[in-house]
């Protein structure tokens, strides 16, 4: 994948991120900028996600820990935890939330 491939695949995956937790999860504050997705809940904390471009990565950086997630196949994977990067976010969101948080992209 070319740089240009991942830029746009990585805007995609943001776009789905806001939108699934628009739909369920008014209450945490969301803004983009320049392939930064941070996500505020209402205790404060922050979950960031951002594109790594020279990596061809998605990094997710929470209370718990940094996160890099590679494309394998169709799926943006966890390299450490092995985890979706759609079940990581919703780990990480239900942990910092104090409620749960299910994304599903």
């Amino acid at each position: 994948m070319n740089e240009s491939e991942f830029n746009t695949t990585v805007d995609g995956v943001l776009l789905a991120i806001e939108d699934a937790l628009e739909d369920q999860a008014p209450d945490i504050d969301m803004e983009t900028s320049g392939g930064i997705l941070t996500l505020t809940f209402t205790n404060g904390s922050k979950v960031i996600v951002n594109r790594q471009t020279a990596t061809r990565e998605i990094w997710v950086a929470a209370r718990s820990g940094g996160f890099h997630c590679g494309l394998r196949g169709d799926t943006w994977t966890c390299t450490t935890t092995g985890e979706t990067l759609a079940a990581l976010l919703s780990r990480v969101c239900t942990e910092q939330a104090g409620e749960p948080v299910r994304i599903s992209l």
